[in-house]
């Protein structure tokens, strides 16, 4: 299925070369191809040249990454859609300084657009392997160090030999519906006027649908029945799998959790339709976010059906 104009991070095509990542010759041969590209990620951060021909990209050749980011650890990511292998390296932040002349840095969402959906996608499992990478630099079963080892898709403890892998976190995202009214919520993070759908956390031992009735109820007190599934994205934020989704509402009084969401309320078709167009009393998520598409799904009357 094509991905939806404007959705971001859902437009990756590397390919991972899992059987291959065992194989420490053929990383430092892909390493040593005068082809080879690297990413950087500086702090939470992309860096991209703003002035390469054709430009502007996130994709360095070896030599400039190792003057943008000298020494740093290395990871392997795959091989794109030309063949070329793909490496990802993590910077210490860009300071007051820059980084350097043509090079600029910013907010991974506000990249959507002004790069390649492909290199934008790209950059998301970079953050996304990277932020693990530095936030499991120890073994979490006995404390020691651990080590990268296939080719950045693993961790393992020289101590006890424990196996440490990336963690996805799934997080449901859900547009209640009632007939022609939809529930929409805001926190107090978002930006002024924005509302959205409501999302949270699976936790251990739930059903996407038991994780999606639990949120709802517990961030607005309105009970959801029927779920029926619409999409998901990567969420590099640090490292969320969202899946969207759209409830049965089965109750209409809304009281909402203050320690989660600021307000919530009903909005009709025509109204979601105008917060898409820019005409609202208040702002729809950007087309970057997968809740943008559950919200023009609704009012465009394109919700995927209900089972039974």
């Amino acid at each position: 299925m094509p991905a939806k104009p404007g959705l971001a991070f859902v437009h990756n095509r590397i390919d991972r070369s899992h059987l291959r990542r065992e194989d420490r010759r053929w990383i430092e041969a892909q390493r040593a191809r005068r082809d080879a590209l690297v990413v950087i990620i500086a702090g939470d951060q992309p860096l991209y040249g703003t002035s390469l021909n054709p430009g502007p990209t996130a994709l360095f050749q070896g030599s400039t990454a190792e003057r943008l980011a000298p020494g740093v650890e290395e990871m392997f990511l795959g091989l794109d859609q030309r063949g070329r292998p793909i490496f990802a390296r993590l910077a210490p932040p860009v300071g007051d300084g820059g980084a350097g002349e043509g090079i600029s840095h910013g907010d991974l969402r506000a990249l959507t657009g002004a790069l390649p959906d492909a290199e934008v996608s790209l950059l998301a499992l970079a953050r996304s392997m990277l932020s693990w990478h530095q936030s499991h630099r120890f073994c979490s079963k006995c404390g020691a160090p651990s080590q990268m080892v296939l080719a950045g898709f693993r961790r393992d403890c020289g101590e006890c030999g424990a196996q440490h892998f990336p963690r996805t976190d799934p997080v449901v995202i859900t547009l209640v519906i009632d007939g022609d009214r939809a529930l929409v919520a805001r926190s107090a993070r978002f930006v002024a006027g924005m509302y959205s759908a409501l999302a949270g956390f699976v936790e251990p031992g739930e059903t996407l649908e038991q994780a999606v009735r639990r949120e709802i109820f517990e961030e607005s007190s309105i009970e959801v029945g029927r779920v029926a599934y619409h999409s998901s994205q990567p969420w590099p934020y640090p490292s969320s799998l969202m899946i969207g989704c759209i409830g049965e509402a089965l109750s209409q009084e809304i009281t909402i959790d203050p320690s989660e969401i600021e307000h919530a309320m009903w909005v009709t078709r025509g109204e979601l339709a105008a917060a898409l167009a820019g005409q609202g009393t208040f702002k729809a998520p950007q087309p970057v976010a997968i809740a943008h598409h559950l919200i023009r799904a609704f009012a465009e009357s394109r919700v995927p059906a209900f089972s039974a």
